[in-house]
C-alpha cells in the first residue's frame, strides 16, 4: 500500500472540461435563455417537485 496520494496523469485526456461554462462564451444567446428559464414560475405552471424537501433535495415523483 502506497502511503502517499498520487495526483491525477496530466497527459490523461477527459471527455468533457470541469465545467461547461468553459465552452460558453459571455455573448452566446445560450446565456439569453438561461436567464429566462431561471425566471419561470414552474409551479405555477402546474410541475411537481418545485418545493425542495428540508433536506434541500427535490422530490422525486415516480410513475407506476
Amino acid at each position: 500500500m502506497n502511503r502517499f496520494i498520487e495526483g491525477e496523469d496530466r497527459r490523461q485526456a477527459t471527455l468533457l472540461p470541469d465545467s461547461l461554462e468553459d465552452y460558453v462564451t459571455d455573448d452566446n444567446p445560450v446565456r439569453v435563455i438561461d436567464v429566462f428559464i431561471d425566471e419561470l414560475d414552474l409551479a405555477a405552471m402546474g410541475f411537481a417537485g418545485v418545493e425542495p424537501e428540508a433536506t434541500g433535495r427535490p422530490i422525486i415523483q415516480r410513475r407506476c
